[in-house]
């Protein structure tokens, strides 16, 4: 193999292998651009006046709400799902639209605590993503990752996770999280003193960890691992570190949310354009499945809450309630569609990939 070769190869596993074209990959699904955005917010405070409400309001339908539909689209379009999974696909959503109805019966005593459950378990679900995607990358690209290497990036993916948990003292959007709702106040109040030095160490930490890691890899028979992991891992902890609490559950939800739409419209094409009986192309297929996405997350987060309304429930409990039993019904059943198994789509997928660079 020539000099160049060699060089060539080592800079593609740095890279990475893309799902679509580095700069795509890097900029939505890495959440490169979302850093982009968090130095144009930080440096002037002032643009953040001039986004309008109704717009951002849009820009929230077209990303963060249409994610969190793009998981039931996922789950009813992926072939054979409804038959591996029938309480997933038939119960279960009458069992979220009953746990809606019960939470606004008593919203001051059950539907809080459903609030503070998906605001708490909300940082734990973005960092469990990085962990998923830059393990992603790594195995596409050759990186094969020993078990105490994944059970390491694992734990640095959670950093940001252990930061709103243990060191928001706060409530954000109206609701206890984290320790200061699961733990008796006795001992959120014995946590309060040392909040501040905790967060500092997990903020160096943060920043530390994932750098020793890639070198631990690099230097091991598995590395490199490929940079748009590392990205994975700094783009989390920008959102929940760079930004003040209630920010990073605005502004990543939205970046969060392009990066899920992304990934999911690409396994949902390969699946499609593998089929023998296809009769579409690529554009077809990723605006049918964004399509459903936007159509669906307008009629649930827009449209259910008045549903409840006209029963008789107050309209704005009913729109919180129903965004917790929202994000809570994406955590789960995000838990089944994105497994891994050889016999899965999914797997065939990340051997693949929809249009690859390498």
């Amino acid at each position: 193999m020539s000099q160049a070769a060699i060089s060539n190869s080592g800079v593609n596993r740095l890279v990475g292998r893309s799902f679509v074209n580095p700069v795509f990959d890097y900029m939505i699904i890495g959440g490169g651009l979302s850093i982009v955005a968090t130095v144009v917010l930080l440096g002037w405070p002032s643009t953040q006046n001039e986004i309008s409400r109704n717009a951002f309001a849009t820009v929230l339908l077209l990303s963060n709400m249409a994610h969190f539909a793009a998981s039931t689209v996922r789950l009813y379009t992926k072939r054979g799902t409804a038959d591996a999974l029938p309480f997933l696909t038939m119960a279960f959503p009458m069992v979220c639209l009953g746990v809606i109805a019960i939470c606004l019966v008593w919203p001051w005593q059950l539907g809080m605590h459903l609030q503070s459950l998906y605001l708490t378990w909300s940082p734990y679900h973005y960092a469990a993503q990085a962990y998923g995607l830059a393990v992603m990358y790594a195995y596409r690209t050759g990186c094969l990752l020993t078990k105490n290497d994944k059970r390491l990036l694992f734990w640095i993916a959670m950093i940001p996770f252990f930061r709103m948990f243990f060191c928001i003292p706060d409530t954000v959007m109206g609701a206890d999280i984290g320790s200061s709702w699961l733990f008796p106040a006795a001992i959120s109040d014995w946590l309060t003193p040392y909040q501040g030095n905790l967060d500092s160490a997990l903020l160096i930490l943060a920043c530390t960890a994932p750098i020793a890691l890639c070198v631990k890899i690099w230097m091991s028979p598995s590395g490199p691992l490929p940079l748009i992991s590392l990205l994975m891992l700094v783009t989390n902890t920008v959102w929940f570190f760079a930004l003040e609490p209630a920010g990073a559950f605005l502004l990543a939800t939205v970046f969060h949310g392009l990066q899920y739409l992304a990934i999911v419209i690409i396994f949902h094409v390969k699946d499609r354009m593998a089929e023998t009986d296809n009769q579409h192309g690529i554009l077809y297929h990723v605006l049918f499945f964004y399509g459903a996405c936007v159509l669906l997350a307008y009629a649930l987060f827009m449209c259910l809450p008045w549903a409840y309304r006209a029963v008789g429930f107050d309209v704005d409990q009913s729109a919180w309630v129903v965004i917790a039993v929202i994000n809570i019904h994406h955590f789960i059943v995000d838990g089944y569609i994105w497994r891994l198994k050889k016999s899965d789509t999914n797997r065939k997928v990340v051997d693949a990939g929809l249009v690859t660079s390498s």
